[in-house]
């Protein structure tokens, strides 16, 4: 051999060697055999909480099982943190029949379907993941996507529950001691959020955010509706109601199916295949809380007019009720729709925490609606929604919960609080760094109601607080007046809570309030100037609208 070439190949030898002994992408997530307590741990030392993790694997891998690739792992985080929401499930039906106090009665009331619903998400994660990745025809495969939302649900639901026992000051040892289930349940659902989290590749991200991008902003300039919308779709969101063929007509003067919208959702509930159920609810004022159960998907509420046709209750906190039970209308069933309706809790300034709208349906839309209420009005809890020119009129909280949800084109009207009392426009509830979750305000309206005009200037109003601690909020191109503090944000109290730890951001908004020149200094505070980092919270980056939105037949700007 030609000694000119013999350190070349020495090189090539020395670089081959390192690159078999340098862990690579697939000997990261593929590692060789070994015992099985070091192969636990090693993959649960990845994961915000690796003692309950290891515990769990340990105590419930009796067929010493070796988890070889990130996607064993994660299906196995998500079935033992399944197993135990089972179990804290049956934990709290115990401590419930234990307890006399109404109060408590109240509070586990909503836990116990708040677990339910736990149990349903994290099942549905499990069904999806389980699936045959090229067994395409399989309904119950899901994407990274799904999978985030539903575990961020989850998490969301168990905090909901603790957050009951806070609204009527119990302190409940269920909750507290970091022995219980309900304690070791969040940590697993976080690990597996963590986990699910690095599904989300950086390409996928980027076709979310600008798959059919073209197509979506190709508008017909005759109708202002994007091109793609069939004939179909166009009919079902710009014909009048009584030209809409409806499966059900509810009508207080019993010249419909029904006299009560909640009896129609429940009709509905019992049909035998899922396709989209309508029902047209007619001019009136309707005195009902309304439910519809995760399980009732496909439901569309058309009104005759948000000003003709209202959905109306008075519950709240000073009734004895949780915040979560306090609502008007609870909506959990997926693919829910409600157009031209008014959805109002009447309870008043005086009775504290009142919802009148209160939804965890994924894929949901809320379109040309009024929300009425005073303190919490919306409670935007879990999965993807999203509302399209809506009316909200409120004051503290006005709307909080822990989706994805996108407001665009919609008011808010902010009315007059209590005396001493400051106006929150939003507080949103992301409680875990991995949840996919937050708060988009796109082209939307801010202002004072008619009763806060009067005294506006002596009344403070801010864009939002932090509700938890990786609370998120972005307020893009809204026009935003006076009536906003020059702060633009509020501490929770008076604390320091989630300073750090929380995204609040804006966009290109205009108006008298929205200057950001003595905007808060807090480093989790963002002036966004970027266009890509603002479009992570449009309708395509925050809830992936371009893959469901569609079919609903309602219209929508995907991007900026």
């Amino acid at each position: 051999m030609d000694h000119r070439r013999r350190p070349l190949l020495i090189l090539f030898l020395s670089l081959f060697l390192l690159a078999c002994l340098l862990p690579t992408a697939t000997s990261r997530s593929r590692r060789p055999k070994q015992p099985l307590a070091q192969n636990i741990q090693w993959w649960c030392d990845r994961t915000p909480h690796p003692e309950p993790c290891k515990f769990y694997m340990m105590s419930q891998n009796h067929q010493g099982h070796r988890l070889k690739h990130k996607s064993n792992f994660r299906v196995k985080l998500v079935q033992l943190a399944l197993n135990q929401a089972q179990q804290m499930k049956y934990e709290a039906r115990d401590y419930t029949q234990n307890g006399e106090a109404e109060k408590l009665k109240a509070v586990f009331g909503d836990c116990l379907k708040l677990y339910d619903n736990t149990i349903f998400h994290l099942n549905r994660t499990l069904g999806g993941l389980g699936s045959k990745h090229g067994d395409r025809d399989n309904h119950h495969r899901c994407s990274n996507l799904d999978a985030q939302t539903w575990l961020s649900t989850a998490l969301t639901n168990i905090q909901t529950c603790k957050n009951g026992a806070k609204d009527l000051k119990l302190s409940v040892p269920l909750f507290t001691e970091a022995k219980t289930l309900c304690y070791n349940v969040t940590k697993m659902i976080s690990n597996s959020l963590a986990i699910s989290a690095a599904f989300l590749t950086r390409p996928e991200r980027e076709e979310l955010m600008m798959s059919e991008s073209n197509k979506n902003n190709d508008v017909d300039e005759e109708d202002g509706y994007p091109r793609w919308f069939s004939r179909q779709e166009r009919k079902l969101v710009t014909v009048s109601a009584s030209k809409i063929k409806a499966n059900v007509v509810v009508a207080k003067d019993g010249s419909g199916h029904f006299k009560t919208v909640q009896a129609a959702i429940d009709a509905a509930a019992k049909r035998k295949y899922k396709t989209r159920f309508v029902i047209r609810v007619k001019k009136g004022v309707y005195n009902e809380n309304i439910e519809v159960d995760k399980t009732n998907s496909g439901i569309m509420l058309i009104g005759d007019g948000l000003r003709y046709t209202v959905i109306t209750s008075s519950k709240s906190t000073s009734d004895g009720l949780t915040t979560y039970s306090t609502a008007t209308a609870g909506i959990d069933g997926p693919n829910f729709i409600a157009r031209d309706i008014s959805f109002v809790n009447s309870a008043g300034p005086l009775k504290g925490q009142a919802v009148a709208l209160r939804s965890a349906s994924d894929l949901s839309v809320f379109y040309r609606c009024s929300i009425i209420g005073y303190q919490d009005t919306v409670m935007a809890h879990a999965q993807r929604q999203f509302y399209k020119q809506c009316y909200i009129f409120g004051t503290v909280d006005i709307i909080f919960g822990n989706a994805a949800v996108v407001f665009q084109n919609c008011v808010i009207l902010v009315r007059r609080p209590l005396s001493g009392q400051a106006n929150m426009i939003t507080a949103q509830g992301r409680d875990d760094p991995f949840q996919n979750t937050g708060t988009s305000l796109q082209n939307c309206i801010i202002k004072a109601a008619p009763d806060l005009k009067p005294v506006v200037n002596s009344v403070t109003t801010y864009l939002g607080r932090p509700w938890q601690e990786y609370s998120r909020v972005v307020v893009m191109k809204s026009y935003i007046d006076s009536l906003v503090s020059p702060l633009g944000w509020s501490k929770w109290g008076n604390s320091d809570f989630a300073l750090s730890t929380l995204y609040f951001g804006e966009y290109k908004n205009f108006g008298p309030g929205s200057s950001t020149k003595n905007r808060v200094n807090w480093k989790s505070y963002h002036v966004i100037t970027s266009a890509t980092e603002a479009s992570s919270f449009t309708v395509n980056g925050l809830i992936a609208g371009s893959t469901w939105l569609p079919s609903t037949g309602v219209p929508f700007a995907s991007g900026l």
